[in-house]
Parts: C-alpha cells; sequence; structure tokens
C-alpha cells in the first residue's frame, strides 16, 4: 500500500528540512556569507535566508542554481553526500546509471532522473521526468529558463494561466519565472526531457 496524505506531508516536511540544513551546512563548509552565495547563485540574500530558515521551500530550479553556484550537484543538496567531481570535458551517463531524485515542489508519484550529474561546471541540468498524474500541490515558479521535449504519453501543461495539452514529440521552451505545473493525461504517465539552464557564473 501506499502513503496516505499525512504520510506524504510528513515525508515532504522531513526533506525540505534536510535540504535547508544541507544548503547551511555546505555554504558555511565554503566559509560562505549568504551574499557570497547570493551572488555566486544568481539569487537574492533574502531569498536564500528565507529557504535557509524553512520559510521558503526551494524548487528543483533554484536548487540546482544554488548547487552550481557552489559547485557541487544538486543531488547532495537533498542527500547530504560529497560528491567531488573532476572537471571533464565528457560525460557518458548509461541508461541503467540514472540519479532517481526526490523534487520537494512536485507531485508525489512524479520521479526525476538526473542524468549529467558526473559533469561537474555545467550550465545545464536535464532530467527525465515521469510526470504525476496530479498536479504539483502549488504552481512551480522559480528563476531561469527550462526546455520541455516530451518523449511519450500526453500531458496538460498549465504556464501563466494557460492551458496547453502536449503530445510525444511537442517540445516547449519558457522563461519559468511564471507559474507552471503539468500532470499527465491518458492511459499511462506521460514522460518529459525537460532541462534547466544555469547562468554564467561570476567568476
Amino acid at each position: 500500500m501506499g502513503m496516505d496524505k499525512s504520510q506524504i506531508k510528513e515525508k515532504s516536511q522531513a526533506l525540505e528540512k534536510a535540504i535547508a540544513d544541507n544548503i547551511r551546512k555546505k555554504r558555511l563548509e565554503l566559509d560562505w556569507t549568504l551574499d557570497q552565495l547570493a551572488t555566486a547563485a544568481g539569487l537574492s540574500k533574502g531569498y536564500l535566508s528565507q529557504i535557509e530558515n524553512g520559510e521558503k521551500t526551494p524548487t528543483l530550479g533554484t536548487l540546482t542554481k544554488i548547487a552550481f553556484g557552489m559547485n557541487i550537484d544538486a543531488i547532495s543538496l537533498m542527500t547530504g553526500e560529497k560528491t567531488v567531481r573532476e572537471p571533464r570535458k565528457f560525460s557518458l551517463v548509461r541508461a541503467g546509471e540514472r540519479r532517481p531524485i526526490t523534487h520537494t515542489g512536485a507531485a508525489p508519484d512524479s520521479v526525476y532522473e538526473s542524468f549529467p550529474f558526473n559533469k561537474s561546471n555545467r550550465f545545464m541540468d536535464p532530467y527525465i521526468v515521469t510526470v504525476s498524474s496530479e498536479f504539483s500541490p502549488k504552481p512551480l515558479m522559480h528563476e531561469g529558463q527550462e526546455m520541455a521535449f516530451v518523449l511519450e504519453g500526453s500531458s496538460e501543461f498549465s504556464y501563466d494561466g494557460t492551458t496547453h495539452i502536449v503530445n510525444a514529440g511537442d517540445a516547449m521552451y519558457f522563461d519559468s519565472d511564471r507559474p507552471h505545473m503539468t500532470r499527465s493525461i491518458g492511459p499511462k504517465q506521460a514522460r518529459v526531457l525537460v532541462v534547466f539552464c544555469n547562468p554564467l557564473r561570476e567568476k
């Protein structure tokens, strides 16, 4: 049997707290102030403070920006594990090597699989997303841009108040600072290639 709503909420809250703790811990390991992290990640100091204090829940796009600013993997902010990667020009991740991760802002049965985790200093973060049959609890909204290409199935995609039905082969590119969310429609869950674009980091 799956988890009920109270168990899902409890698990989500525990994950959100762990992520906030990991962000603060890794920032302090770098001996950085919030101002320094804000500059590196391209986010405001106030927003980062709210995340660390558990007042705001970061989206996957925001976690990607924070991790990119720290030159670590977003996965390490979720798990707390240290992921030291040597700089490399080329990365190959086999189909069975993709890493499933938990996205705090997504619907409970959606799955995000990361595959660029062994390439450091990257400008893009792609994921294979198995889309839930339900919308996320609230629309996602974060800085940056996204590209989404539907690999299979169909989904209902809401962007800034407008709804679009997208099918296999359809692609979307959009500014992610507007409210957006999606859900699968049809007999099985849709699968989508989603790419988050990171800003160039200041040297």
